[in-house]
């Protein structure tokens, strides 16, 4: 028996242990954005990742990997599996990673169609931008 809640209290500490806060991964002081086509989104645990290719001027094509929170946050703010898909032309802004720099936590995602997404991010001490 006490194996037995020992190991259950081992399994239970585990997700904490592997969760980051946002200043281990991101810079608050390193505001990004791009606009580009999106090929591929991951709904997967426990943040969602949207991964962009951005082309600049000078025609070199940069994949961002941009991190959103969970699934089911995403989903409590009304999107769907159909509101962000491969091929769809998004523009972001978001915040900078402090060694991959072309990874980024997302502020915002802007669709084709105009609507915009933010507040998933798993940024909450970042810094607002203004609008």
């Amino acid at each position: 028996g006490v194996l037995v809640a020992a190991f259950g209290l081992l399994w239970s500490t585990i997700p904490a242990i592997a969760h980051h806060s946002f200043a281990v991964e991101y810079d608050a002081d390193k505001p990004v954005e791009g606009t580009g086509m999106i090929t591929k989104v991951e709904w997967t645990n426990p943040h969602m990742r949207v991964y962009v290719d951005v082309t600049d001027a000078n025609g070199v094509v940069t994949t961002w990997n941009l991190e959103l929170g969970s699934p089911n946050s995403v989903v409590r703010r009304g999107w769907t599996r159909k509101d962000i898909k491969p091929g769809d032309k998004i523009s972001f802004k978001g915040y900078g990673g402090r060694t991959v720099l072309t990874r980024s936590v997302a502020d915002s995602i802007t669709l084709p169609d105009g609507r915009s997404f933010s507040g998933a991010s798993g940024a909450p001490d970042a810094p607002k931008r203004e609008p």
